[in-house]
């Protein structure tokens, strides 16, 4: 089952989770733009389903380790976790609010945006608030359980921690960047900063599950600023809510 104490198909699972949110962003969120939005949520249901599934089954019945066996460190990780995702609400909301809001090229980002939230069917505001609720709550926990506690978890087995940190954010950048240019443009230069600021974000992700060996701390560090990027969406799309 293993050489040199590693599983048979390591690498291979760990590409793979790096590369598939990546396709699955693509699916759902460009090929499919213009589908109805039962398709487009049929797809992104799916490709998240298969996602988030694979982790588990690749760790309790390919490798048949303990999925709760990593031992925890002395610090919690919520402080950390609280104040880095604080900080950057602070930033994200200044930027916004003081620089980009009045900003012309934003238009394009706000009327593409619009677009995506009718073509998926949010047509209201609680329906938009629904889905950021979601995110935040839901899918930023799953997001951590998927990029740190598998992805960064199994490199470090392979890599060490430094590289283990860059890679699996890098990966966690990927899919993001495939959005942000959707929103953006793929010539914008802010499609690419907002994706390197995704990246740096996900090293200090990394960096506090190593410390606290728990996806707690980031986990609420990462739901505290999807909550700010919701709002600022809010303000994006607000005019074709009812």
């Amino acid at each position: 089952m293993t050489r040199q104490g590693r599983p048979f198909g390591e690498p291979a699972a760990i590409a793979f989770a790096i590369l598939f949110p990546s396709l699955i962003t693509w699916i759902y969120f460009v090929l499919l733009r213009n589908a109805p939005a039962a398709i487009q949520q049929g797809a992104y249901g799916v490709g998240k389903f298969i996602q988030f599934t694979f982790p588990l089954v690749w760790v309790v019945f390919i490798v048949r380790e303990p999925v709760f066996g990593r031992q925890r460190r002395p610090i919690s990780g919520f402080g950390p976790g609280i104040a880095f995702g604080l900080s950057v609400c602070v930033a994200a909301w200044a930027l916004y609010t003081q620089v980009l809001r009045s900003w012309p090229g934003l238009d394009v980002a706000r009327q593409m945006a619009q677009e995506k939230v009718s073509g998926m069917g949010i047509d209201s505001t609680w329906k938009y608030c629904l889905m950021g609720l979601f995110y935040s709550v839901l899918h930023s926990g799953m997001e951590e359980y998927y990029w740190r506690w598998f992805v960064f978890s199994r490199l470090t087995k392979l890599l060490g921690i430094p590289a283990s940190i860059w890679i699996s954010s890098l990966g966690f950048m990927a899919h993001h960047v495939i959005v942000l240019a959707f929103f953006f443009g793929p010539t914008s230069p802010l499609a690419y900063l907002f994706s390197a600021a995704i990246a740096i974000g996900g090293a200090c992700w990394a960096w506090l599950y190593q410390q606290s060996g728990t996806i707690r701390g980031c986990w609420i560090s990462h739901a505290i600023v999807d909550v700010v990027i919701f709002t600022i969406g809010y303000d994006m799309v607000r005019q074709v809510l009812v």
